[in-house]
This record gives C-alpha cells, sequence and structure tokens, in this order.
C-alpha cells in the first residue's frame, strides 16, 4: 500500500509544497505546538480536513487522549467535535473508548439504528451525526487514544476509507508518541521544579521558626507540619504564609501551631 500521502491528499496542499509528506507535516505541528493539547487540536484540524476530502463531506473529528494518573484529554477540529467527544465521555461508554479499550477500529455506519452505546448514539445522531469511524492509537508511556471521525450521512466510511483511515492514524501515531513523550518529559521538569521551590520554601519557613523558637531544624519541621495538619492546609502553603508574613515585615512573634 503506498504511503497515506498518496492515499489522502493534504487539506491544505495548494499553499504546501510538492514534496511535503504527510509524516513530515504532522511533525511539523508537533514542533510548532506548546504543548499536547495544541498538537491534539492541531491534529484534529488536520485530520478532519483529509478524511473530508477523501469522502466528499464535511466530517467533524475529535480526538481522544488518555494518560496515565491523567483525565482524559479531549480536542476536536471544531467545536462540536468536542463536544461529541465530551458527551461519550460523560456516558462512560461508545464508540471511541472502545476504541481505545480494544485497540481495533470501531465502524458505526447508521448511529440512528445502533444497538451498541444506543443511549449514546441517539444523542449524536439528533445532532446530525449519522456515522462514526473511531480509529485507536497505539501509544507509549502509559497512553491510549483514538482518532474519533463523525460523518453528517450514513455509511459514508466504505473498506477503503477506513483502511486508509487506519494507514493515515499508524503515521499520526508516531507524532502523538512523539508529543506524549515532550509532554511527559515536560511535566517530569515542572514537577521537580515545584518540588525544589517547595523545598525551599519549607526550608526558609523552618529557620523562621527555629529562629523564633530557638529549637532545632527537626523541631522546626514537626512544628510546620503540626500547623499544616490543624490549620487543613498544604505544608508548603504554611510555609509560604510565614515567609511572606516575615518579608512583609509583619513577622509573628512566635509560630504558633
Amino acid at each position: 500500500m503506498d504511503e497515506m500521502s498518496v492515499e489522502f491528499a493534504l487539506p491544505d496542499a495548494a499553499s504546501a509544497p510538492d514534496d511535503v509528506s504527510v509524516p513530515e507535516r504532522l511533525q511539523d505541528l508537533v514542533i510548532d505546538s506548546e504543548d499536547v493539547g495544541g498538537f491534539l487540536g492541531e491534529l484534529a484540524v488536520f485530520s478532519a480536513a483529509a478524511v473530508s476530502e477523501a469522502v466528499g463531506m464535511n466530517v467533524h473529528c475529535g480526538i481522544t487522549l488518555s494518560r496515565r494518573r491523567r483525565t482524559a484529554t479531549v480536542a476536536g477540529s471544531t467545536h462540536e467535535a468536542r463536544l461529541i467527544d465530551e458527551v461519550q465521555q460523560a456516558y462512560g461508554d461508545g464508540p471511541c473508548l472502545e476504541a481505545m479499550r480494544s485497540h481495533t477500529t470501531v465502524h458505526v455506519p447508521d448511529t440512528a439504528t445502533e444497538e451498541r452505546w444506543q443511549e449514546y448514539c441517539t444523542v449524536i445522531a439528533e445532532r446530525g451525526h449519522l456515522s462514526a469511524l473511531c480509529v485507536p492509537l497505539e501509544l507509549d508511556e502509559g497512553a491510549t487514544a483514538a482518532l474519533n471521525f463523525f460523518a453528517p450521512q450514513v455509511n459514508p466510511f466504505d473498506a477503503a476509507t477506513i483502511q486508509n483511515c487506519e494507514l493515515y492514524a499508524s503515521q499520526a501515531e508516531r507524532s502523538l508518541r512523539l508529543a506524549v513523550r515532550i509532554g511527559v518529559k515536560q511535566q517530569h521538569a515542572d514537577d521537580l521544579q515545584e518540588a525544589m521551590q517547595s523545598r525551599t520554601v519549607i526550608d526558609l519557613a523552618c529557620g523562621i521558626i527555629m529562629g523564633q523558637n530557638r529549637c532545632s531544624q527537626e523541631e522546626a519541621f514537626q512544628m510546620l507540619k503540626k500547623a499544616s495538619s490543624t490549620r487543613n492546609q498544604k505544608l508548603r502553603v504554611v510555609a509560604e504564609s510565614l515567609v511572606k508574613s516575615v518579608a512583609q515585615q509583619a513577622p509573628i512573634a512566635h509560630f504558633e501551631a
């Protein structure tokens, strides 16, 4: 089978160089996006345009990404596309979620007569989305995702189109995998920075308590922990409050839990 750049024309082929392939465009989306959410939005727009041209009608594209210890992220080519996927998240089941769980493509030729996920399919059929195609993306880093296409006509996705969408997804997942990896590393860096900042302010607060109460660092830390528990506030918040009071030249005489 030829590359997807042959099967699906680039959505903005008129302005794109002739030698730019779909994988290269997808990589550019990763580079140009500030974060994973931004990339998902651009990917949804790009995907919707490609599939719309292939089937000859306006197709919405939603993307659902689920990462370990994080709630699902939903992006869409339009506000309506986001809404369709968010409704499915609210129901807790549907073709997209099934595609992510089973790692297989889920095709709903007619949402009005679909017996699986009947309530959800009835809702989107009433909104004019009469067919759906959900293609899973194989990722790593404990993540799963799916490309979800919704069309305004019954059964527009024939076997050839479905195969092309799966080929396209195999290329899109490489870029999404890269975006997720970058996002995970950035999150780790942000978490480390936050931890270091928290540690710094806690150490400063302990120093203040040591000076006020002429106690050891361990005793000061225990006083801070007791205050955190008593006030039902995070340790960092209590420490920041104490440091701020001193920085504003309004120190308390003695730190009290």
